[in-house]
């Protein structure tokens, strides 16, 4: 979808898709998964906060669904059917179940609230949560001007989430609803049908809707649905909420290769990036919702870097807090006394200012005012070596003052300053001239020459969908696009 992402991996990754290019013109991506019979039932088990979507009703958030559900079920023979608890059955859960739900909800794909990620669905299945839809609570959910600044419309990603629930994994087709980035409303929710390659990779599930010239097919929902009201009109705001930083203005507090994504952080805020400047999400996450344990005061970072454990460590100050994924272990935080650091003129080190381990040498590199140390990690036992510190100029064709430094691809280094980026091939330190490249351009998928922002602030949250493997009691698997965590 246009970036907000969908918290469903890209089963079928973009270097297979390129090598696929020319052997097909389809571009959908189907999982294997389907519904057994075509008549499915579903219900809602939560709604939007009123506070943060006080617009969206339960009443209206049904409806809004029950048409994103007529969208898969026109071209096909499915059959979708609402229940609703009575006083006889006030338990009804049906087939799937739609949720909205905050951070940790119990399905291990826990939420990071506003921007970050929108929604994830389960794949069709026999475990108890094949095709459960979950929406993030912590956002702000609209209905027709999704493009709002702050809000994302409900139809738009509930179309998107519900192709992942019915079977169809992301499509690399450009108006394709299911690819993996959320692109704004869609138009007018009561007359929206599903691009060719949607309809096509439905269709190769489940069949095509048959028509009869003498008996007309059953409306696929309900025999006459209720029209929508009109939208209400959107706020309009003319620059971005200035709570929430800019990311194409450079300048970054931290960047860290976190689980093979890149972090980039900004005050108490961070965006996700894949390799070449995918973005999970052009909103950022607050670092408090994805991280539990680091201080309420919090309002920036000065370095992070993921140990050769796998696990993550956070530098603020003259401190340093250690996590496993997302949570602080006991102990936390510590001094940065005990790292052993000093000056060349024998003072403390007070702060650190990036640090990352380089792949082409497995070591750990830590940088604070124009000089380095060197550690090595790969024991028990962290060891500073030898020798150090040293000038940090003796790394030349880079900034000796580097906002923050990872290590990428083939063991690249990669160093960060202001609004650009260097890359050191592997290999040495003296590599001379080195042509730097723009941030904002490459990784924050900003334009050449920043412009000012228009009324509407696009806004994209990258669903990105990964596929993992649950079982149920039953020990029957089920394939689950849902939010690929990353810590």
């Amino acid at each position: 979808m246009k970036t907000p992402r969908c918290s469903l991996p890209d089963i079928v990754g973009t270097e297979d898709l390129r090598k696929r290019r020319r052997k097909r013109k389809k571009r959908y991506a189907l999982t294997g998964l389907s519904w057994k019979n075509n008549d499915i039932t579903w219900s809602v088990h939560s709604y939007p906060s009123p506070s943060l979507s006080p617009s969206l009703r339960p009443e209206l958030v049904d409806l809004i669904l029950i048409y994103a559900l007529r969208v898969w079920s026109n071209p096909t023979p499915l059959n979708f059917h609402l229940l609703r608890p009575s006083r006889d059955h006030p338990d009804q859960e049906g087939d799937f179940r739609v949720s909205f739900l905050s951070s940790y909800h119990e399905d291990g794909y826990p939420f990071d609230g506003r921007g970050g990620t929108l929604a994830h669905a389960f794949f069709p299945g026999t475990a108890d949560m094949a095709g459960d839809t979950h929406f993030d609570n912590g956002e702000s959910w609209s209905y027709g001007y999704g493009d709002d600044i702050g809000t994302t419309d409900l139809f738009t990603v509930a179309v998107h989430e519900f192709g992942h629930a019915l079977g169809l994994s992301h499509s690399s087709s450009n108006p394709s609803i299911m690819r993996p980035y959320y692109q704004g409303t869609v138009g007018d929710i009561q007359s929206y049908t599903l691009p060719t390659d949607d309809r096509l990779g439905i269709q190769a599930i489940y069949g095509k809707r048959r028509k009869s010239a003498t008996h007309p097919t059953p409306a696929p929902t309900t025999p006459k649905l209720p029209l929508l009201p009109s939208p209400p009109s959107p706020r309009l705001t003319p620059h971005p909420d200035p709570a929430l930083p800019d990311r194409c203005e450079g300048k970054y507090d931290a960047i860290a290769n976190i689980r093979g994504e890149v972090f980039f952080f900004k005050g108490a805020f961070f965006w996700r990036a894949r390799q070449w400047g995918s973005l999970v999400s052009f909103i950022p996450a607050l670092i408090h919702n994805f991280w539990v344990g680091l201080p309420l005061w919090l309002d920036r970072i000065d370095t992070v870097y993921e140990r050769s454990d796998g696990h993550i460590v956070f530098f603020i100050g003259a401190q340093y807090w250690v996590f496993k994924d997302r949570a602080s272990l006991p102990g936390y935080p510590r001094s940065l006394e005990e790292w052993g650091v000093r000056t060349m003129d024998g003072r403390a080190l007070e702060r650190v200012e990036a640090v990352f381990v380089w792949a082409h040498n497995g070591k750990t590199y830590v940088f604070s005012g124009g000089e380095f140390w060197r550690f090595d990690e790969g024991g028990r036992i962290r060891k500073l070596e030898g020798g150090y510190p040293k000038r940090a100029s003796l790394w030349t064709g880079v900034p000796s003052d580097p906002d923050d430094i990872i290590s990428w691809g083939d063991g690249d280094a990669y160093f960060f300053k202001d609004t650009s980026y260097w890359v050191l091939k592997r290999g040495g330190l003296d590599q001379g001239s080195i042509t730097p490249k723009s941030t904002s351009v490459d990784w924050m998928k900003c334009k050449r020459s920043l412009q000012k922002r228009s009324a509407l602030w696009t806004k994209a949250s990258r669903l990105t969908v990964a596929s993992e493997l649950v079982e149920d009691v039953c020990s029957r698997k089920l394939l689950v696009p849902t939010m690929k965590l990353v810590p």
